[in-house]
């Protein structure tokens, strides 16, 4: 069977087949629009029925860019503590 290749600016939509011993290939159009090389570390994780591969670095920048707008002084670690110890 023939890939099935579709890529736009905005996103990128490839059939694969699973290999033996689950094993995916990721085409190479795919691999150089998402920038991965050979050796490269991806984070595997799953979001409802979806599998979701990542970069550390991709994911680092992510979580930066959602809690930038927290002022420094505000520790949410510290308010995380607090309200697990609450809770128990």
């Amino acid at each position: 069977m023939p890939l099935r290749v579709v890529m736009s600016e905005m996103s990128a939509s490839v059939e694969v087949s699973l290999g033996r011993q689950g094993r995916l290939v990721i085409p190479a159009p795919l691999r150089r629009a998402l920038e991965l090389a050979e050796g490269d570390r991806l984070v595997a994780r799953q979001e409802a029925d979806r599998l979701v591969l990542e970069k550390p670095d991709r994911i680092k920048r992510r979580l930066k860019a959602r809690f930038a707008q927290v002022p420094s002084e505000r520790a949410l670690v510290d308010e995380l503590i607090a309200e697990r110890r609450e809770s128990v």
